[in-house]
């Protein structure tokens, strides 16, 4: 059984007085690292860009029973390279009007999803109650929610099929301004612990060589596990920053950080905790940083975050892929593959195998994909061949500075 929080993290009262140590002191040396392009990481997002919209498209056509019209010739002609998952057929007045319905393999696939959304459901409603309990007022939009649904795993009509069944988890309000918002109807003691926490927990349980201990005693700190860009671990000068940085005290992302200085070197690391958090619950772990920036505010999490990614990089990879920023955590792949893949995303893997199928195939997509192989628990991957990260130092490319407007 996990420990409450309060009772091995440092109280903030002990916090706040010790806090002064780090702050201004020049404590943090501020190194300026240049971002690295890794190839690995740019393809997850490449390949997971056509799974979302395919994903949403599949959602969309299954709350409609008789099918959908499409009446933008992109949408159109995208629904089209993929006739493993999507199969059109004509409207009953309009014959020039493309109509499309779901094909019996993207049936079979929505039905295998069904099932891990209600045998994980425990596990979705504790994700769910962790991101509340991040939260200044316990509470975030169900448009900022909506954004992190499909990151979240939650099921499409969240709201009816998941929320509305715990309602002493949850409950629906409106904000000062007029929007809808989801609550937490009360803190549990039970998930507030880190995805950080719950690691060197693990590890002091199995015996292996772990500090949690001596944390729990007062006497220690937790550190981020680091997965340096190459040749930027050996450099001095970054491996006294983060040495430094990881000698301050954690702060779990579940404390009220109210009496830390907002300009102390303590909250920027308890700000990277809770960015460390948000995205270890997300199933790929990854999201858009607009996503983010949407809750910044009820995450008590500086106006100009971006920077804590590039300053880390050994936590957090920033792609620039397919027109927008994704933020990963680096801890959550190897070479390019989830480290501890969800049940859902295992499922999503098998979607993106029909999807390629019917794309590679599309003259004869729907026969391509036996009733057999989507039984298994994962279709063949293409896997790349071991190795290191294919990593990329661009010159001239600092993020650091970003405006913050995408």
């Amino acid at each position: 059984m996990f420990v409450k929080s309060q009772s091995f993290l440092f109280s903030v009262s002990k916090l706040f007085h010790q806090h002064q140590q780090w702050r201004g002191m020049g404590a943090m040396t501020k190194v300026r690292l240049k971002w690295v392009k890794n190839k690995n990481l740019d393809h997850v997002i490449d390949t997971e860009t056509d799974l979302k919209a395919a994903c949403i498209l599949k959602d969309a056509i299954k709350r409609s029973p008789t099918g959908i019209t499409i009446r933008e010739n992109f949408n159109c002609y995208w629904n089209k390279r993929y006739p493993t998952l999507f199969h059109e057929f004509p409207h009953a007045r309009y014959a020039s009007l493309p109509c499309f319905k779901l094909t019996d393999t993207a049936l079979m696939l929505d039905s295998q999803e069904e099932i891990i959304h209600q045998s994980h459901e425990a596990d979705t409603v504790e994700r769910l109650c962790r991101v509340l309990m991040m939260m200044r007022s316990k509470t975030v939009s169900l448009r900022s929610l909506h954004s992190l649904k499909f990151d979240l795993g939650l099921p499409d009509n969240y709201e009816k099929t998941l929320v509305m069944k715990y309602p002493d988890h949850f409950c629906f309000v409106k904000a000062s301004n007029g929007n809808p918002c989801l609550k937490l109807v009360k803190w549990r003691d039970e998930f507030a612990f880190s995805a950080l926490q719950k690691r060197n927990e693990d590890n002091d349980v199995s015996g292996e060589e772990s500090r949690y201990r001596e944390f729990k005693r007062g006497q220690s700190t937790l550190t981020f596990p680091m997965s340096f860009p190459r040749g930027y671990g050996a450099q001095k000068k970054v491996k006294a920053w983060m040495d430094e940085f990881q000698k301050l005290p954690y702060i779990s992302p579940y404390d009220d950080p109210s009496n830390i200085d907002p300009e102390s070197d303590l909250m920027e690391k308890r700000a990277v905790a809770v960015l460390h958090e948000l995205l270890s619950l997300t199933i790929h772990k990854k999201t858009k940083r607009n996503y983010l920036r949407s809750m910044r505010a009820e995450l008590n999490i500086p106006h100009k975050f971006t920077r804590l990614f590039t300053r880390y990089p050994g936590i957090f990879y920033l792609s620039l892929k397919c027109k927008t920023t994704t933020v990963i955590l680096k801890e959550g792949y190897r070479r390019g593959k989830l480290v501890d893949p969800h049940p859902l995303t295992r499922l999503r893997d098998k979607f993106y195998h029909v999807m390629r199928t019917g794309f590679l195939y599309r003259a004869r997509g729907l026969g391509m994909v036996s009733k057999e192989e989507l039984l298994l628990d994962r279709p063949e991957d293409d896997l790349e061949e071991e190795g290191s990260e294919e990593e990329e130092i661009v010159e001239g490319s600092e993020l650091e500075e970003d405006s913050e407007a995408e």
